[in-house]
């Protein structure tokens, strides 16, 4: 089980300051039985605190979008009893034994189905966290859900993610099926792939001539965290998550270890 650590601190605090909010419950149905569709974004289209980028560890993660067509394989890690009752990076508190889980990228109250590939074990559960961030770990899951899905005990199991999408109605129990509203399509949008991120303008100009010569297209963005400037180095611009990942592998197969497929 990964310690996030005090980076992982810094990053809930700040979160929650964007937000104004320490602690929030759980989404749940109205009176029509209904559940309210979450949105990544405030009424003046701006995106919300938690679909923002934000970096931990020296390196920079960008919320996808959306959730629709996500899907990948990877390893699940999970967290239990050093953070329950403690605020996710949601604002919710956080409850080891509730369906929930972290990840570092997927809008926030995502529904996604999480497999073992070893065992072929199964749980569906709702993302309010943010991490894991360990290399090729791509989902936390909670105390509940690593039970679920045979994790507690190795700490780690090679899983596959699909998401769902935002829960309309219904519980998930066999007597009340929940159903999913599928946000937008990902072919709306356009992915990139940072390959770094630089304090240096000029290393991230070096970096990105090199790139160019072998992969075409690059870019620098420019990206004020508050505290710090950095220079982002970018290759490619694609309209399909999927396009941006298989471009995120090569990377990561020609040596660029920090290649990873963002939202433009």
């Amino acid at each position: 089980m990964p310690n996030r650590g005090v980076s992982y601190l810094l990053l809930l605090v700040s979160m929650l300051l964007l937000t104004g909010c320490w602690s929030r419950s759980a989404p749940t149905p109205g009176d029509d039985g209904n559940y309210p569709l979450p949105t990544t974004t405030k009424p003046d289209g701006t995106p919300l605190a938690t679909q923002r980028p934000y970096t931990v560890g020296g390196r920079t993660y960008t919320p996808l979008p959306s959730a629709a067509g996500y899907q990948e394989n990877g390893l699940a890690s999970w967290y239990g009893p050093n953070f329950h009752g403690k605020a996710t990076s949601n604002g919710e508190r956080y409850d080891m034994e509730a369906m929930t889980a972290a990840h570092k990228t997927l809008p926030m109250n995502t529904w996604v189905r999480v497999t073992n590939t070893k065992s072929g074990q199964v749980a569906v559960v709702r993302i309010n966290d943010r991490g894991p961030f360990v290399d090729n770990r791509i989902i936390d899951l909670s105390k509940a859900a690593a039970r679920q899905l045979g994790v507690m005990g190795p700490g780690t199991a090679p899983v596959q993610v699909v998401a769902l999408g935002f829960q309309r109605q219904g519980t998930g129990t066999a007597t009340m099926p929940a159903q999913y509203d599928q946000p937008a399509s990902y072919d709306d949008g356009v992915f990139t792939v940072q390959v770094g991120a630089f304090v240096n303008k000029e290393n991230a100009e070096r970096l990105a001539a090199q790139l160019k010569e072998q992969w075409g297209e690059t870019s620098i963005q420019r990206y004020d965290r508050g505290d710090q400037v950095f220079y982002r180095v970018r290759v490619g611009r694609v309209a399909k998550l999927t396009l941006a990942q298989e471009m995120q592998a090569r990377l990561r197969s020609a040596g660029h270890s920090g290649a990873i497929a963002v939202a433009w």
